[in-house]
């Protein structure tokens, strides 16, 4: 029986350490051979941060972590590329400097890695000299994972917050003046600030984060877990008394039913099983560790009543005008998992949303 891998959150340590991993490699090289600037927004602890270390292992050519997964015999040429990686939840940044100096750091160590020597000190700059450069071994893969963690911890202080934005939209506009340099760029995080805000200048970008064809690139879905958590189901139905059908009814009573896209199979929340699976045991997992104290302060505010939020129909404009200075609390909910989608009118172009499941309700 595989170990279950709460908390890890490292492609290559995963498959070392013989843990257990759905496969999403089908997705995964779906992304790499059909388009080249992503945007893709799930909630906390919905493995973003793993899909982004799966792809710097595929991007820098290491085809044997791969040998029991899908895209090991797909058709894809496993060409190694220098690759830019920067997670901006490893940043404590109390304010616009300390932004900038993590930016010049995680430059400079990527250049240091590849033996470049940068001569560039503000940090738009440096990002161009190092993508130029880079390009001289080949086209250069980008990942950013949490591209608004630092925006999101500090959104209760709009002035601070709106100064992040406008430093990260300065470096995210690189992307699209460097394209000629650029491979492949996927930026994930919880939030999607609208297009004016931080990436004005990033035009080519496309947001998958509500397209159907990636709906179930991470979240488990109802075969997926009844296929690779096969022995921990029957483990557990043994020791609670009950018959698989029985439990896995349960289980999606509890953690199932999440949906990011107008027609998607429902999935269920990966930390939650994770969890279930490792302790045995039901309870509110996911909620615990992943609620921000900004959402829980801003619901209080507008003095929102949650039990009138289940079958609240919102228009899909609403989804990609997510602004610093005017937070909707809606389609913030919806965001970062608390509401998911449970309908759809095509005329009327209105979603209706509620709460997925019994562990967020």
């Amino acid at each position: 029986m595989k170990r279950l891998p709460v908390g890890i959150q490292t492609f290559r340590k995963l498959i070392d350490g013989n843990y257990l991993y759905v496969d999403k490699t089908n997705y995964i090289h779906k992304l790499i051979v059909q388009g080249s600037v992503y945007f893709f927004s799930r909630p906390r602890r919905f493995g973003k941060s793993l899909l982004i270390s799966t792809l710097n292992e595929i991007f820098e050519g290491e085809k044997e972590l791969f040998k029991d997964l899908w895209i090991y015999k797909a058709d894809y040429a496993w060409e190694k590329y220098p690759v830019i990686r920067i997670d901006f939840s490893k940043s404590k940044a109390r304010n616009s400097d300390e932004l900038i100096n993590y930016i010049v750091y995680q430059l400079d160590k990527t250049a240091q890695l590849y033996g470049i020597s940068l001569e560039q000190t503000q940090y738009d700059i440096k990002f161009d000299e190092l993508l130029t450069k880079l390009s001289g071994i080949n086209k250069v893969v980008v990942l950013i994972d949490e591209y608004d963690k630092l925006i999101i911890d500090n959104i209760e202080n709009k002035e601070l917050a709106v100064e992040l934005r406008e430093i990260l939209k300065g470096f995210y506009t690189i992307i699209k003046a460097c394209d000629e340099y650029i491979r492949f760029v996927l930026l994930t995080g919880v939030s999607k600030f609208s297009k004016a805000g931080v990436f004005s200048g990033v035009n080519n970008l496309e947001d998958i984060s509500m397209d159907a064809r990636y709906s179930s690139l991470l979240g488990i879905t109802q075969e997926e877990m009844e296929g690779s958590f096969k022995e921990y189901i029957d483990q557990f139905a043994e020791s609670e008394g009950n018959s698989n059908s029985e439990l896995i009814e349960k289980i999606t009573y509890w953690y199932d039913d999440f949906c990011f896209s107008s027609r998607c199979k429902k999935v269920f929340n990966p930390f939650s099983l994770l969890v279930l699976f490792k302790k045995l045991s039901f309870g509110n997992y996911w909620f615990e560790s992943a609620t921000p104290s900004f959402l829980i302060k801003l619901i209080k505010e507008k003095d929102l009543d949650l039990s009138r939020l289940d079958g609240v129909k919102v228009d899909e404009s609403a989804f990609s005008s997510y602004e610093i200075e005017n937070l909707k609390v809606v389609p913030i909910l919806f965001q970062t998992g608390y509401l998911t989608i449970t309908g759809y009118d095509k005329e009327r172009m209105e979603y209706t949303l509620a709460y997925p499941n019994f562990e967020v309700k």
